[in-house]
């Protein structure tokens, strides 16, 4: 029937589902617990096999990756070590490699010409070694404390010189009026000499400079003779040909050149490491000696590197103190060292001086002790004043103080000929010599450095000349006017290696010239122009200005000269230019 209710179940049905069986049947018989145990047994079991098959595949993905990883490790450390040893054996290759620098070849002999050559831009060079004070040196070859004693500059007698003297042609006095002498630089006109008189040989260019400026330095101009010029080239100036009335010179035959002995400075050093060996023998015999020569020694090399800067003498005076109470003690000689002859380390003969404290021998500990302070300031201005050039002042001060007692002269005068025989051989610049950097021959005579049988690179040369220039200049420049001791190193001493770098030939400058030049005007212009004055500010002008211009090669270190030019005219308000 349409819209009818369905038809009642009966309560007695049983549904024919899995439920019903579950409801309807015995579901608390042991069979049916029975029944659901094992299915729950199954059910657990096959999921705790899924789980064991995940975890497994899950260490074999895990093992996996952990090989993967380490074979990249390996690949990249083997790819490492191949580059490594790529990289080793072109090392070896390159240290393999040896490049021997070519001697120097010999300079072509050019034929004498009868006029004679044009004076430098500081007049006529330095005065040469005279022949009592080569053949003196020459005398000095055997070993100055072996078993033969080497005789002392003053005992020997100079012969009589072979040198033929130089002829010139007699030329005939004009009475025509002798022509205009060239004005002086510095603007003083020289005075005419008479008709019937030959004029004077020229002077240097800044002899009328150096008359008209008051130097502070006059105890060290005071004592030379009237005579005497104020430039360091003056003498040297006499030696020119003298100019006739008419202007012409008189021919000159070529002098035959004298054979030349030994540098007095490079016997000085040998005597120095003979002095060495002499005290090492000594300290075997006598052990007072021996324990006290060590502590001195470690003193003075500790009180050289307590020196501070900018303090000047008053500020060092106590560390000076010391340093003089050291060798002091040595001079009084109680451990009873051997007395040496100290005319083996002078660079001239000297004669006994009447009141002076010490004439004859001194103890050898005194001398030893001089060695060493000469040494370690060398070694401090080629340490510190290297990179620093400024730290070379306090150690110039106490070289000047220490050289000037007068306790410490032997004859009446100092023994500085220790420390420059030592400047002689690690900056040979400083006394005139000069070499092509780009041969042995030449680098040795420039004093470049070796270590280990090679040679320094470039910028550890131009450090250490740096610090050699800026301590030369440092004691060479000191002022003595105001103190009643006498200055061991004038400032003289300064002008002659200024001016034996700067009248170089074009020819045979180098960098190391320049750089040598270049630290004895920075942190020292002042100083200077305090001694000279105008002559100073015309030889900056020199150095600063035609010196670079005339190099033949511009190179960092001939332009750096001008950049200090520059340098001065900002900061000191010097135009040079």
């Amino acid at each position: 029937m349409v819209n009818s209710s369905p038809a009642r179940r009966s309560y007695n049905y049983v549904p024919s589902s899995p439920l019903s069986e579950i409801l309807y049947t015995d579901r608390n018989s042991e069979a049916r617990h029975k029944q659901m145990l094992e299915a729950s047994r199954r059910e657990h079991e096959r999921v705790h096999q899924l789980a064991k098959k995940a975890l497994e595949d899950h260490r074999r993905e895990e093992e996996r990756r952990q090989i993967v990883e380490l074979e990249r490790r390996e690949q990249e450390r083997i790819r490492k070590e191949k580059e490594l040893a790529a990289e080793r054996k072109r090392l070896h290759e390159l240290q393999a490699q040896k490049i021997e620098i070519p001697p120097e070849p010999p300079k072509p002999k050019t034929a004498p010409t009868p006029t004679a050559p044009a004076s430098g831009a500081f007049g006529a060079k330095a005065p040469t070694t005279s022949t009592s004070t080569a053949s003196a040196a020459s005398a000095a070859t055997s070993s100055a404390f072996g078993a033969k004693p080497l005789t002392s500059a003053s005992q020997t007698s100079a012969g009589p010189s072979t040198q033929p003297a130089a002829t010139t042609s007699a030329t005939k006095s004009s009475t025509q009026p002798a022509p205009a002498a060239p004005s002086n630089p510095f603007g003083q006109a020289p005075s005419k000499p008479a008709a019937s008189q030959q004029p004077a040989a020229v002077a240097s260019p800044f002899a009328a400079a150096l008359q008209k400026t008051s130097s502070p330095f006059v105890q060290a101009q005071a004592q030379a003779p009237a005579a005497t010029a104020s430039s360091p080239f003056a003498a040297a100036a006499k030696q020119a040909p003298a100019q006739q009335q008419n202007g012409a010179t008189g021919s000159q035959a070529p002098a035959k050149a004298a054979p030349r002995g030994p540098d007095r400075y490079e016997v000085i050093h040998k005597n120095l490491k003979d002095l060495r060996r002499l005290m090492m023998d000594q300290a075997k015999q006598n052990p007072a000696l021996k324990n006290r020569m060590g502590d001195m020694r470690r003193e003075i090399r500790k009180i050289i590197g307590q020196l501070t800067n900018g303090a000047g003498a008053k500020g060092n005076s106590v560390q000076i103190k010391r340093i003089q109470h050291l060798i002091k003690e040595a001079l009084v000689n109680d451990v009873r060292s051997q007395l040496v002859d100290p005319s083996i380390l002078v660079l001239e003969p000297r004669e006994p001086q009447q009141g002076a404290e010490n004439n004859g021998e001194v103890p050898s500990l005194f001398l030893y002790l001089l060695n060493i302070f000469a040494k370690t300031a060398i070694n401090q201005f080629i340490n510190e004043a290297g990179p620093r050039p400024e730290t070379a002042d306090p150690v110039g001060v106490t070289v000047a103080a220490i050289f000037a007692e007068p306790s410490f002269l032997w004859r009446g005068k100092s023994l500085i000929d220790i420390l420059l025989a030592k400047f002689r051989v690690v900056c040979p610049v400083l006394f005139g010599h000069n070499g092509n950097e780009k041969y042995e021959d030449g680098r040795r005579r420039l004093g470049w450095h070796k270590e280990g049988g090679s040679w320094v690179p470039e910028q550890q040369h131009f450090d250490r000349m740096t610090g050699l220039g800026a301590g030369y200049a440092a004691i060479s420049l000191r002022n003595f006017n105001r103190s009643k001791k006498k200055n061991p190193f004038p400032p003289t001493n300064y002008w002659t290696a200024f001016a034996r770098i700067v009248n170089t030939p074009p020819a045979e400058i180098s960098n190391t010239q320049a750089i040598v030049l270049k630290a004895m005007i920075q942190h020292y212009d002042g100083k200077f122009l305090e001694a000279y004055g105008n002559a100073a500010r015309e030889a900056l002008r020199i150095a600063l200005v035609d010196f670079p211009r005339k190099c033949p090669a511009q190179t960092p270190a001939t332009q750096s000269l001008q950049v200090l030019a520059q340098t001065l005219k900002k900061e000191s308000l010097l135009i040079i230019v």
